[in-house]
């Protein structure tokens, strides 16, 4: 029962109190561990998505809050030169395949294209997101 829950507390505290006592520090080093029941196959589909565009903070802080400027850039950047997460994997480009076990996600978000076609549409969702003015709601 919480398996992972309880897995990733300990070691996200062990090392925390690690790293603490060697810096003389105190306080969190991660953001809390949240874990979470996925519904429905809409949901893991989503999720897939927005997880794989995570490393976007590297290139675009403050994505998720006021959206992505460049999308050709982010997406250059996820499908070229981001290697440490499984996209590459996922859209047919060998980086880490011994690492992951694919054809279950490949198969709900329709191949690699599906995934590569989701991922390019959720940044450029959020590239609308950044150039909306939300002025223009004003009454």
């Amino acid at each position: 029962e919480n398996g992972i829950t309880k897995f990733m507390q300990k070691v996200g505290g062990g090392y925390a109190i690690y790293f603490n006592k060697k810096y003389k520090r105190k306080g969190h080093l991660f953001n809390r561990f949240k874990a979470f029941h996925i519904e429905n196959d809409a949901q893991f589909r989503n999720v897939i998505t927005y997880v794989h565009c995570n490393p976007l903070s590297i290139i675009e802080p403050g994505w998720k809050e006021s959206g992505i400027k460049d999308t050709v850039k982010a997406i250059a950047f996820l499908t070229n030169e981001y290697r440490w997460s499984s996209f590459f994997d996922y859209i047919g480009k060998k980086n880490f395949p011994s690492l992951i076990s694919k054809d279950f996600t490949l198969e709900l978000m329709s191949g690699e294209a599906g995934i590569a076609e989701k991922v390019g549409n959720w940044v450029k969702f959020n590239e609308k997101i950044a150039n909306f003015d939300f002025r223009s709601l004003e009454s």
